[in-house]
């Protein structure tokens, strides 16, 4: 009878496999959060390169725009179509449009500023939290009109 409690006690204090079953415990804590970190990081850059995108182009669009209300409209869509193709809705981003001297004049400048806010992954939206866990992104693009627009 002292042999078997003492093999059973044996049995219950033999440590082998203990370290595996500890490794993947601490290997999944430390992952999680990494996982997300990069999911975040990649979430913020997406918005980062959209803006980018966008101010560039809409600004490229409005230098070779006819009119003023022909150009803003380009702008529009421009922009709609960069954050889209980046999963950014359009209605958390905010466009502004500035000229140096006139605009669409030969010579000036056309600055484009896209802000968006980009809503980090997987926060439920409950009680406004998705706008708290939000990173805002900005970006801006000046381009020349050309010094032969309106010629022709």
């Amino acid at each position: 009878m002292t042999r078997r409690r003492l093999r059973a006690r044996d049995v219950l204090r033999d440590e082998g496999g203990s370290a595996s079953l500890e490794f993947v415990t601490v290997g999944v804590i430390l992952l999680v959060p990494l996982v997300y970190l990069v999911l975040a990081v990649g979430a913020i850059q997406a918005g980062v390169l959209a803006t980018e995108g966008a101010a560039r182009h809409a600004a490229r669009v409005y230098s070779l725009a006819p009119d003023d209300a022909s150009g803003r409209k380009a702008v529009e869509r421009a922009v709609a179509v960069a954050l889209a193709d980046y999963g950014i809705d359009r209605s958390a981003a905010s466009v502004s449009l500035h000229c140096d001297g006139g605009c669409l004049e030969p010579g000036s400048r056309v600055t484009v500023i896209v802000r968006a806010s980009v809503t980090l992954p997987l926060v439920p939206p409950v009680l406004t939290m998705r706008e708290r866990a939000s990173v805002p992104v900005e970006a801006s693009a000046t381009v020349p009109v050309s010094r032969f627009a309106g010629a022709g």
